[in-house]
């Protein structure tokens, strides 16, 4: 190595010694001196134990978010109980008396009221993850935590939610004559499963919307498409009395129509188990594990280009 002394004179220096980092890859500079990549995911077991760490977060989150959802209208949160009961009142003038979908069904106003309850439940789950990302960047980026905390929130506001719907659903079903008896019990484990499989929707729904931004608006047809599949208004073994057995088949299999059967069930006398599609329980409790952890995976596996550009 050399350099010109102020004589003009080139004098000759030692060559730098070879530093020890030399030839060392970036990943094994960064494994060397214990550096990570700055919002790097974490494995499966890692990231379920931060979101279990989160859950007062995510709880006291879907609390705020459901007080909050109606501060602008004069009824507040009364809108959370009569929004779905307009829906049951305009469904029961065109396809109860108009249509006559009612036809061979027992207690109709039960009947349609429970469907519309449960499937509400899925379809604002659905779209409430849809922007559980894509609305909420600005808290994403100003703080770290597991993504999913969002989507997991926006189902237990929901659920809240239908908690206190439920209180109207039971008094409406009352009212119509049914009486409680052990059958009852069965709402519980129903609506566990319905919550597991639209937590898992949500998650999917809100990896989806974090990329395609119009999928917000796409989704109403589809879920209005999809509550027409699910024998909301009309009894599903009714209307494909003489449809080919493949369609029986994928319609009985529909999750919002599992759901909703077994809700029915519960709570309806006249909807008995012989009206149950076969394996009722089964398919429930599938679609929960299939949806839920599936799901949650695919969610997890996008976790690091959440909130970014």
């Amino acid at each position: 190595m050399s350099e010109t002394t102020h004589d003009g004179a080139v004098a000759v220096g030692a060559p730098a010694a070879p530093s020890a980092d030399d030839g060392l890859s970036p990943a094994q500079l960064a494994a060397k001196y214990g550096l990570s990549v700055s919002g790097a995911r974490p494995g499966l077991s890692e990231y379920t134990r931060q979101l279990w760490g989160r859950r007062h977060f995510i709880n006291e989150f879907a609390k705020a978010r459901t007080a909050a959802q109606y501060t602008q209208a004069r009824l507040g949160q009364l809108w959370q109980v009569m929004t779905p009961l307009l829906n049951a009142a305009v469904y029961y003038l065109i396809f109860g008396l108009l249509i006559g979908t009612s036809k061979g069904i027992d207690n109709f106003i039960a009947y349609l009221v429970t469907g519309i309850f449960i499937f509400t439940f899925t379809q604002n789950s659905v779209l409430s993850g849809v922007r559980a990302v894509s609305g909420n960047l600005g808290l994403i980026r100003a703080l770290h935590f597991p993504r999913a905390s969002m989507p997991v929130a926006f189902t237990l506001m929901q659920l809240q939610q239908l908690m206190m719907s439920m209180f109207v659903l039971v008094a409406i079903v009352l009212m119509t004559g049914e009486v409680p008896d052990g059958s009852w019990v069965l709402m519980v484990p129903a609506l566990f499963t319905q919550w597991i499989f639209n937590t898992g929707l949500a998650m999917i729904m809100a990896r989806l919307g974090s990329k395609m931004t119009d999928l917000a608006q796409l989704m109403p047809f589809i879920l209005r498409t999809w509550m027409y599949m699910s024998g909301v208004m009309y009894s599903i073994a009714n209307l494909t009395a003489h449809a080919p057995h493949i369609v029986r088949i994928l319609l009985d299999i529909n999750p919002a129509a599992v759901y909703i059967d077994l809700m029915r069930f519960a709570l309806i006398d006249s909807v008995t188990s012989a009206q149950l599609p076969p394996h009722v329980w089964a398919s429930a409790v599938g679609w929960a594990v299939l949806v839920g952890v599936g799901g949650y995976i695919y969610f997890w596996k996008a976790e690091e280009s959440y909130g970014r550009g």
